[in-house]
């Protein structure tokens, strides 16, 4: 059993992979171009990626593929036609990263709500130095209790950031980009009265064709202008271009990302000429990354290819494993 792994640095150097030994001929790729996948899969019988994409392309010369296993919920990258046609089964993962993700959104929000940036500059810049009183709160900022919290995708982090939401003391409010989403502990609210109402607004929603582009310039300025927004679903979700320039009229009060359009950020990004962090905050997609959250991803992994190669005809090739390990 061949297992590849074409982008191991998206897990990151300080995961254990050694555990994949147990399964079969292991080749790790720290990160492979699209060519370079092409060939390196040509042996392979399951294949592990993260944003590599799987098409008639990349997977040309993978005559034994039999398992394309994902290292992220979103299977986007993945030709599902292709992989059906072509009786390549493929598994993503659900669900490691929720609660990550929901601190993730309260460490931007705080960020940004107690204008820590501000006041962080303040005491560095020595103007807190033997001042007359022993406060400062020039900036004013305030209590999330009692916010309205409007919440764009109600899946599992959306749930778990309503919970904390919750105990926070905010009134917590719903859209559901589908329709269908009904959830009894929380109000469910059209796209228009969440935007009108919120103080936050946390968008937790997968790319679909009703949510790219959901966040518009329109949608930006039905919002309060003291509202703060936070996207950690998927980019495309939010029109970049919209975004700065509502930040710029003050349609909102401010803004936090961890997803854009085009990852690495793009040097065309509107938003990279929003210096003011009080205003804009931007990580680089790290809301599912924490190490306890890699760990999980990689073991849920891991027990998929085993449960898979246990359920096929001859399992055998399983034993005497021999690794290979290009640089990560």
């Amino acid at each position: 059993m061949n297992i590849v792994l074409l982008d191991a640095d998206t897990i990151g150097r300080d995961i254990d992979l050694s555990i994949f030994n147990k399964l079969g001929n292991v080749r790790i790729y720290g990160f492979s171009t699209d060519d370079e996948m092409r060939d390196r899969v040509a042996d392979a019988d399951v294949i592990i990626l993260n944003k590599m994409k799987a098409n008639a392309y990349t997977l040309s010369k993978a005559s034994r593929l039999k398992l394309v296993c994902v290292t992220a919920t979103g299977t986007n990258n993945l030709d599902k036609d292709y992989l059906d046609q072509h009786g390549i089964a493929w598994r993503n993962v659900a669900g490691y990263s929720t609660e990550c993700v929901a601190q993730h959104t309260f460490a931007l929000l705080f960020y940004l709500l107690e204008k820590l940036p501000y006041y962080d500059n303040y005491v560095k810049s020595e103007a807190y130095v033997n001042n007359t009183t022993f406060t400062h709160f020039s900036n004013v900022f305030h209590e999330i209790s009692g916010m309205t919290w409007g919440i764009i995708g109600l899946g599992a982090i959306g749930r778990r950031v309503a919970q904390i939401a919750s105990l926070f003391g905010c009134h917590v409010i719903y859209y559901s980009t589908t329709g269908q989403n009904n959830n009894a502990e929380y109000e469910r609210v059209s796209f228009e009265t969440l935007l009108s109402q919120s103080d936050i607004i946390s968008v937790h929603a997968p790319l679909t064709p009703q949510t790219e582009g959901l966040m518009d310039y329109a949608a930006f300025a039905k919002m309060k202008n003291s509202a703060v927004f936070l996207n950690l679903g998927r980019g495309p979700i939010v029109v970049e271009q919209d975004l700065a320039e509502a930040l710029n009229q003050k349609e909102i009060a401010a803004a936090g990302l961890d997803v854009l359009c085009t990852e690495p950020m793009s040097s065309e990004n509107p938003l990279k000429l929003i210096k003011d962090s009080e205003r804009l905050l931007i990580t680089p997609h790290i809301a599912w990354a924490s190490v306890e959250a890699r760990h999980r991803l990689m073991d849920i992994i891991w027990h998929q290819i085993e449960e898979f190669i246990s359920h096929m005809p001859d399992h055998s090739s399983i034993s005497s494993p021999n690794v290979q390990s290009s640089p990560l």
